[in-house]
């Protein structure tokens, strides 16, 4: 027999652990210091000109 289960609940809890994992991402981003977020916008913005500069023109 199938397990009987509220479909308000479920959609609560599904919303809820999305609105955690969601949180979790943004920790990190805000729970820097300026110096750590600038030093990795920099080490981003590098690795995409290496990869820029590694395409090769056909």
């Amino acid at each position: 027999m199938a397990k009987i289960i509220n479909l308000n609940k479920a959609r609560k809890d599904k919303a809820k652990a999305d609105a955690k994992q969601k949180a979790a991402g943004k920790r990190g981003l805000f729970g820097q210091t300026k110096h750590a977020r600038t030093r990795l916008q920099l080490e981003l913005e590098k690795a995409r000109q290496d990869l820029d500069g590694h395409k090769r023109e056909d």
